[in-house]
């Protein structure tokens, strides 16, 4: 390697100083050259890490805007179903409004709650001999029925005499808007 450096110093030294200007011209270009295209190179590199970064929080903004807008809608859906409550609703209307009694059925009326500004108007529900489809129906019709109720709790038996028959023991709130008194 040293004695090809001092074979390149020695043919340049020979050269006339015209020649050896454009040489150092033509060198300096290559080197300018160079630098530019690995400044160009890292700044797109820089800005490629940046686009893909980008599409990356559209693609977690994209699904942050699906959960909203699905979370909005249930609101939304709530807020309806909160806004059909009447003063006068009760859980015991709501269960013979649905119409499925079964044999017999008792309503327990349970101390109401607040809770998060809704007041909680609860029940027990007692339901004997009821067939299995008519079990299903009361749980869906309590829970994706015109008024916000919940099902807090839910035992279900099969009788002793009758196999094909139920006994449906359930625990329901009616969620009601607060009532505002002064502050």
């Amino acid at each position: 390697m040293k004695k090809y450096l001092e074979l390149l110093k020695e043919r340049y030294d020979s050269l006339d100083q015209r020649t050896r200007l454009q040489w150092g011209i033509g060198i300096a270009l290559i080197l300018l050259v160079i630098i530019l295209f690995t400044t160009l190179n890292g700044r797109i590199s820089a800005l490629e890490k940046k686009r893909k970064a980008r599409e990356n929080e559209l693609v977690e903004m994209m699904t942050l805007k699906q959960r909203f807008l699905t979370a909005k809608l249930s609101s939304q859906r709530f807020a309806g179903r909160l806004a059909g409550v009447r003063a006068d609703d009760s859980p015991a209307k709501i269960i013979e409004e649905i119409g499925i009694k079964g044999k017999s059925s008792k309503i327990t009326p349970l101390k109401s709650e607040e809770r998060g500004g809704f007041t909680e108007d609860s029940a027990e529900v007692k339901l004997d001999g009821l067939t299995l489809n008519e079990a299903v129906n009361l749980l869906y019709r309590l829970e994706k029925g015109s008024r916000p109720v919940l099902v807090k709790k839910a035992n279900l038996k099969t009788r002793f005499d009758d196999p094909a028959l139920l006994d449906l023991t359930l625990t329901i709130a009616l969620l009601k808007p607060a009532p505002k008194g002064p502050r």
